[in-house]
Formats: C-alpha cells, sequence, structure tokens
C-alpha cells in the first residue's frame, strides 16, 4: 500500500516543492527566539542594553544605552552583572519605534575608548546642537559614580571623541563634592538653544525623604563647558536617574525614587514640575512603577521620556530577558518603550507591556533597507559601528516588522558577503513560516568581500518578512523589486568608528577544534584534564580528551569565546590582568572581557595569534618560555607573533567523554539545557541530538544514542529531518517522503 501511495505522492509533490531550494535548510534548527512575534518588548533582544537615554533626531528615535554584554554570549550561569566593566554605549535607532537599526557599541571608556582617563560609560544620554551652522552632537556619561564625561561627533553614531581630556563635572565642581553618586546625567537643549544638564543621586545617612544629591546646570554655548554653579533640585525620595522634558513652558524634571518605603514606592519614576530649567521644582507624583510590578523581575529603574509624532513614550529597563536567559535575574537589563499619557499638562500613569508600543509606519520593501534594522531575531552578530553589517551562522535569522510589498515584488537583490557559499531563506509570518523565496549566495573571498545577488520572490500586501541563513553569511543590504518604488534614499549613517592601527582579526566558523601550535607540535589543554575552575592551561601531545577541545563562539566585534569540553567553563585571564604573565586557566563561564580572545592573522594561512580583550590585544597566549615539553605553562605575553604564540585550529565533532561519564553538557554551550532522560530524537545536526522537553529544546546526551531510536520508523525506514510534510498516515504514526523514500516524522 505504501508503494502505491508513494508513487502517487511523487508525481504530485514534485510539482510544487523545489527540493534545489529547500535542501539547503534540511536539517537545519533555527536560532531560539526570546521575544514573541506578537511583542515589540524589549526592542532587541541581541543584547543587553540599560539605561536608555533617547535622543529625537530628523525624524529617528536614537537609544543610547549602557552595554551590559550579548545576548547567548555570556555562557549559561554568568556571575551577576557587577557593571565595573562597562565601558561601551550600544546605540540603536527606529523611525517606527518596532524596526531597530542596530548601530553598534561604541567605545566611550577605558584604553580603547574615546575618553582613556575614564574606567566606565555608564547611563548615557545624548543632545544634537546646530554650532556655528554644523549639528553636532553630544553624548554624556557617567565615570561610575564619579563623574561626568562627554564625547562629540559630526554624526549621532559616530566616530564620537573625547574633546576635553577629562570629565565635564567632577568632585572638583562647585556644589558637588558632597554628592553621593556623581553619575546618571540628562541633557535639555531649551527652544534658543540652550544646554542644561541635570546629575546626581545617592541616599545621605538620615536623609531618605529629601537626599538633595541631584543638581542642574546651565552649559556653555559649546554644550562641553559649564556656564554656572550647579543647582540642587530637592526632590522627594530621590535615589537616582535624572530626566528632563520641557512641554510648551513647562520643565518636567523626573527621577527614579530610593528605596527606604517612602510615600511614593520604592523605586518608582516620580516627576516635578517649573517655570524654570533651574528650577525650583514642585513635585506632581509618579508616571512608572518599578518594573517588577509588570515583568516580576524586581529591580533598579532608570528611564527617558520623548515625545514623538505627537505621542509621548517612556523608555526604560527591565530584567525579563536575563530571567529567560538564566532562570533568574543576574542584573542584565534590556531598554523596553511603553506610551506614556499626557493630558492638561501632565503626566498619567504607564504600564509596562510585552507587547509594546503600537508600529508608527511601514517599512518601504522597495528601498534599500539595512539589514540590521530588526524588530526579532534568533542568533546573529552586528559587526561595524554607525552603518552595520549582521553576520549569521546556520540557523541563525532577523525579522523586519510590516514590510509594504503593495502589489507584490518578483525579485529581491541583497549584498552578501561569504567566505564558503551560503543560501538565505526568506518567510512571512516567522522564522519558520510561508516561503517567499530563497537567495543563493556564493562564496565571495570573504566575509567582508561584499556582492549584490538576485532572486525571484512572490509576495504582496503587507508582512512580516524574516532572513533565515543555512550558514555563515555577512548581509549588508537587502531591496525588493516589483509594483512599488522607493521613497527615500538610505540614510547614510557612515563609518563609526575611528582610525585603528589594531592587528587584522581572522573570523572562524563557531564550533569545536582542536588548538595546536605548530612549532611544538603540542596542544593547548586544561592540565590533568580537571574540570574545574582555575584549572591551569598547559600544552601537551594529542589525547583527545575533553580537556583539549575548545568550543570556538564568535562574540562581538570579532571577539570570541573559547569554552572547554570539560563543562561550563572558559579559557581566562586570570583576574582580568593586562600584565606579561598573567597566567592562563579556566573559570566559571561568564563571557567578560578576561574571557574573550580575537584571532589574529599572521600572514601565515590557517596560522593565527591569540589576542587577549583583558590586554586590548596587546597581548596573546603565550607559551612560558618557548618550550615544547607537554606540561609547559601557558601565559599571556605581548604579542610578536613568536613560533611560540602562533596557532592552527583544527575543526572537530564536539565534546565527548572518553570514560564513559556523561556528565558535560554539550548543548549548554549553544544556551539550551541537556534533556533529562533519553528522549526521542527530533532532529541531528552538527552539534549533535535534540529533543523538546519542558516545550523548549534540549541536547541528547551522546550516552543516550545507542538506548534511542530516533522515531518510530527506524529501522525499516529513515526518520524525516524536521518541517516534513505529513503524507500519510497509519497505525503506527505519521509519514513524510525525503530522498524518494518514506520516513518517520515524530
Amino acid at each position: 500500500m505504501k508503494s502505491a501511495l508513494f508513487a502517487l505522492f511523487i508525481t504530485l509533490f514534485s510539482a510544487v516543492v523545489s527540493a534545489a531550494d529547500s535542501s539547503a535548510f534540511n536539517g537545519i534548527r533555527t536560532a531560539r527566539n526570546y521575544k514573541d512575534i506578537k511583542n515589540h518588548n524589549p526592542i532587541s533582544t541581541l543584547k543587553y542594553s540599560a539605561d536608555p537615554g533617547v535622543m529625537v533626531y530628523d525624524g529617528r528615535v536614537y537609544v543610547y544605552a549602557t552595554n551590559d554584554g550579548y545576548v547567548g554570549q555570556l555562557g549559561s550561569n554568568p556571575e551577576s552583572n557587577g557593571y565595573g566593566q562597562i565601558n561601551t554605549i550600544n546605540v540603536m535607532s527606529s523611525s517606527d519605534l518596532v524596526d531597530w537599526i542596530d548601530h553598534g557599541s561604541i567605545p566611550a571608556a577605558g584604553r580603547n575608548g574615546a575618553a582613556k582617563w575614564a574606567n566606565n560609560s555608564w547611563a548615557p544620554c545624548a543632545a544634537h546642537k546646530k554650532i556655528n551652522g554644523k549639528e553636532k552632537f553630544f553624548l554624556y556619561f557617567a565615570n561610575s559614580g564619579n563623574g561626568i564625561g562627554v564625547l562629540t561627533s559630526d554624526s549621532p553614531t559616530g566616530p564620537f571623541v573625547d574633546p576635553l581630556g577629562g570629565p565635564i563635572v567632577s568632585r572638583s565642581t562647585p556644589t558637588c563634592n558632597s554628592i553621593t553618586w556623581l553619575f546618571d546625567p540628562a541633557v535639555l537643549v531649551d527652544d534658543d538653544g540652550t544646554g542644561y544638564l541635570y546629575f546626581g543621586g545617592g541616599v545621605p545617612t538620615g536623609q531618605s525623604s529629601n537626599p538633595k544629591t541631584v543638581r542642574a546646570v546651565k552649559l556653555g554655548n559649546d554644550m562641553i563647558s559649564l556656564a554656572g554653579t550647579p543647582q540642587t533640585i530637592d526632590a522627594p525620595w530621590v535615589f537616582e536617574d535624572s530626566g528632563i522634558n520641557k512641554s510648551g513652558n513647562t520643565y518636567f524634571y523626573s527621577y527614579c525614587t530610593n528605596w527606604d518605603n517612602g510615600p511614593y514606592g520604592n523605586a518608582r519614576i516620580a516627576y516635578m514640575t517649573s517655570s524654570s530649567p533651574l528650577g525650583p521644582f514642585k513635585y506632581q507624583g509618579t508616571l512608572f512603577n518599578n518594573p517588577g510590578d509588570f515583568f516580576q523581575t524586581v529591580g533598579n529603574n532608570h528611564h527617558t521620556i520623548i515625545e514623538f509624532k505627537n505621542k509621548w513614550y517612556i523608555f526604560y529597563h527591565a530584567e525579563w530577558l536575563n530571567k529567560q536567559e538564566f532562570g533568574s535575574p543576574k542584573g542584565y537589563r534590556t531598554s523596553h518603550v511603553d506610551e506614556l499619557p499626557f493630558s492638561n499638562g501632565r503626566f498619567g500613569n504607564a504600564k509596562g507591556t510585552y507587547t509594546g508600543v503600537t508600529q508608527l509606519s511601514k517599512v518601504n520593501a522597495y528601498n534599500v533597507n539595512y539589514a540590521s534594522m530588526i524588530a526579532w531575531q534568533g542568533g546573529c552578530a552586528i559587526n561595524g559601528l554607525g552603518h552595520t553589517t549582521v553576520s549569521y551562522n546556520k540557523g541563525d535569522w532577523t525579522g523586519v516588522s510590516n514590510v509594504d510589498f503593495g502589489d507584490g515584488a518578483t525579485s529581491i537583490k541583497m549584498s552578501v558577503a561569504s567566505s564558503n557559499g551560503a543560501a538565505i531563506r526568506i518567510t512571512s509570518g516567522s522564522e519558520n513560516g510561508d516561503v517567499i523565496g530563497y537567495v543563493t549566495v556564493p562564496a565571495t573571498g570573504g566575509n567582508q568581500s561584499f556582492k549584490t545577488v538576485t532572486a525571484d520572490v512572490k509576495v504582496s500586501g503587507t508582512k512580516h518578512i524574516f532572513f533565515v541563513a543555512s550558514g555563515d553569511v555577512t548581509v549588508d543590504t537587502w531591496q525588493f523589486v516589483g509594483s512599488g518604488s522607493s521613497t527615500d534614499e538610505p540614510i547614510e549613517f557612515g563609518d563609526g568608528e575611528l582610525p585603528t592601527n589594531a592587528p587584522a582579526s581572522a573570523k572562524l566558523e563557531n564550533g569545536w577544534y582542536l588548538i595546536k601550535n605548530p612549532s611544538s607540535g603540542k596542544y593547548l589543554q586544561v592540565a590533568n584534564d580537571q574540570a574545574k575552575a582555575v584549572s591551569n592551561i598547559e600544552i601537551g601531545s594529542l589525547s583527545g580528551k575533553d580537556g583539549q577541545k575548545w568550543l570556538l563562539t564568535n562574540v562581538n566585534d570579532g571577539y570570541v569565546t573559547l569554552t572547554s569540553g570539560l563543562g561550563d567553563f572558559m579559557l581566562d585571564i586570570a583576574n582580568g590582568e593586562d600584565t606579561n604573565g598573567a597566567n592562563i586557566q579556566i573559570y566559571n563561564s561568564h563571557g567578560g572581557d578576561a574571557q574573550q580572545f580575537m584571532i589574529l592573522k599572521t600572514g601565515r594561512d590557517g596560522v593565527y595569534t591569540i589576542g587577549t580583550k583583558a590586554s586590548f590585544l596587546d597581548k596573546a597566549v603565550d607559551i612560558e618560555g618557548a618550550r615544547t615539553a607537554d606540561g609547559t605553562n601557558v601565559c599571556q605575553w605581548t604579542n610578536n607573533g613568536a613560533t611560540n604564540q602562533v596557532w592552527s585550529f583544527e575543526k572537530i565533532g564536539g565534546s565527548n567523554d572518553n570514560n564513559g561519564n556523561d556528565s558535560s553538557c554539550w548543548s549548554e554551550a549553544l544556551g539550551y539545557k541537556c534533556c533529562s532522560t533519553c528522549l526521542h530524537s527530533i532532529f541531528t545536526d552538527d552539534d549533535g541530538e535534540w529533543a523538546i522537553e519542558n516545550d523548549d529544546w534540549c541536547g541528547i546526551k551522546p550516552s543516550c544514542s545507542s538506548n534511542t531510536r530516533k522515531c518510530f520508523s527506524e529501522p525499516e525506514y529513515p526518520c524525516c529531518s524536521s518541517g516534513a510534510t505529513v503524507v500519510y498516515t497509519d497505525e503506527s504514526g505519521k509519514w513524510g517522503v525525503e530522498n524518494d523514500q518514506w520516513c518517520g516524522i515524530n
């Protein structure tokens, strides 16, 4: 019976399915999406972006945010966010408040930052002003709790430079020495072009109701100097988080209340009004509760209020996403936006929602659109600053909300780059939705060698569209061709990065590797194969044990992490020290600077040095004393490309315990738990076997493979790949057809 049905089915099936187009995606599991397609909050799930400072300029909203880290790249159980490592500022922009262009991360502080005198860049805010006939942009930030810095640029996305070489506000500034926390700036450019800066916070002992720790000051015409003495704002029960707005002739100062159980609630956003930008201000009420009231993740509260296209909005952060990723809040925050009621000169109370705001306009499919304009995504990485591109690995995807195709599009043009070639599947509705078309990406000569490719599509009306990659590919722009026409030239954001003499990096594919020093023939390994934090790193002869296996994961700005095959430990510079001889070890995965490295080209094919982010790439992974004996220690040393500092990466299949111990969970490095029991495999990819448990993917431990059938049809018939069409059902189960034979569908 199956044979007869099979012959009939093949006749019908071949008429409607293009196997050549879809075959590149057989067995590919799309990357995890933390945000449901019906939701717009958080505004981005690619990065943890906190303390949103928001600027409206030329019909777009720009969000500048504290960079708490990259989603999916901090390990499965990172340490709580200590904030001391933060020295970059994430920047995004949107004209519709749903599709956000990720412009990258601004190097603001630290050795590689514009303001090298500052250790940190927290809680940014921004303003623009025309000076001498030219639009200038000003980015203010907090150096921890010890001063306010300012950077300037000719573009909202940079490059930003430090015009002062020090803080604009410090503890030597009049009236500021006694401020508990000299941080959290807010800025206003008044109707007459005069700038004002607001800052401060903290609660002196015994002064909960009237801390008197926030200040307001007039800025000079250049926006980088003070034109007066900072004035105290007597904000009741203040804690932190200054905000400033103007409507009509009224100035609105807003702030976060403290945690001392005052009458206005703990860590809520309150506001005051005045007829003068410097006060005195009168308390009016609260306008936004703590995010914990909406998302069940109580934490600090930081906001910005804007008026945009005749509506008021409040931007704020919450810890909802890091709870989804780690199981409990750890201080990594994401930016959200919701409408803020405003009537008769007073703010109402906004509500934090997952749904977010209504999209203000559709995306014209026939414009040249940046790939980094994203409403939803799974996986992916952003390259560059200002004008950015998107790198996809296998199964990674991005989605764009409400793309208007009018009467219909017939083709698409994409600017793409790929070392090995790939395919891009374009769908509507979701990343696994109806297929609009397939784009073939040839090998272009590298991930920065862009080529324009075209493909046929068929789509009309207004759709959410999604781009899914079958392999490593970088995308710059996309543009559909058909019934409509371009209405806007693409915004030229320019290159926001300053020129640098940094060595050229190489991008390797995510995956498992053995790391070999060609000169000695020895491999990077964990001493004694010991799965324990602070275990030492040394070299040794090839053993194939898990202590020699490293999971390379591309993170941000060209950096990678190297996770040990022994478990949830990463290669780590001890104490994050920037010194010659600093020891190299494994440590609990957290993905911070001490655990980020850059694979640097040497001029020899396939041979690299491994620069350390902790040293700002000045130093590299080094075999101590250039010795070659097994057990020789590995440390950090000035990168001179010597033979004891070069490494080759040998691709392998993954981590297995040769002793039969199945305790290490290979899927945790990919952001998924291992299955608690030996479940039936749904499909297999290059990483391993996958199943579903508690409505989420889980990795099947290698020891299960000998005990578990992948599906009911084995061994007589193979299992279908994920997404196969059901063509026949009998008492055994559901059947599909692949490669001209029956297969069982789980």
